[in-house]
């Protein structure tokens, strides 16, 4: 049973946001972590740089511009999601929409969580990072199954992705939903064992 959305291809504008260094609490706020599902903290996405102390948003925030609404792929700066281990800022980014964040460089606990939370992050070189940078909301196409992200300009390029978080995004599920679709294996072999 499908627990997040599959990505196989995901063809969208990019929203570029490329301040290194943006910590889980920046993505986040901690105010807003007493929640425990992930419906609503969309809203609260990078909640400090959106919104007015009034709690009106920011025009000049980028993510608030009417031409980069509902785009799904964030191009982030430098050493994204860096900072605590919160599963919240995932699950924000995911609400928010985004289905792919692109940087040079992503944490390693930040992305962990997010593989396990349908959000796909994605690391390329700098050349290919500076000309998503140079042309924001330009429209990219992120190709799971064949790991490439391309540009409008034609240039491809390629990702790694661990072999496991691959097949569970490309099949909408998490570790739990696979480990359960496999309770008639499981049941299998303890059968033989016992």
């Amino acid at each position: 049973m499908p627990r997040v959305e599959p990505i196989r291809v995901v063809r969208s504008r990019t929203v570029v946001l490329p301040i290194e260094n943006v910590d889980t609490d920046q993505i986040i706020p901690a105010r807003f972590l007493r929640v425990t599902t992930k419906a609503g903290l969309g809203d609260r996405l990078f909640s400090d740089w959106r919104y007015e102390l009034t709690g009106r948003p920011k025009p000049d925030f980028v993510p608030n511009r009417r031409e980069f609404q509902g785009a799904q792929v964030l191009v982030a700066g430098d050493n994204f999601g860096c900072g605590s281990s919160r599963e919240h800022a995932p699950w924000a980014l995911y609400d928010y929409g985004f289905r792919a964040v692109v940087s040079t460089s992503i944490a390693d606990i930040f992305r962990n969580n997010a593989l396990k939370n349908g959000l796909l992050p994605i690391v390329v070189e700098k050349a290919v990072h500076e000309k998503l940078v140079a042309t924001p909301g330009s429209e990219v196409t992120v190709d799971l199954e064949a790991q490439t992200v391309t540009l409008a300009d034609g240039t491809t390029a390629r990702f790694p992705i661990d072999a496991f978080a691959r097949y569970c995004l490309l099949n909408g599920v998490d570790e739990l939903a696979f480990l359960l679709s496999q309770e008639e294996a499981i049941a299998a072999y303890e059968r033989r064992v016992s």
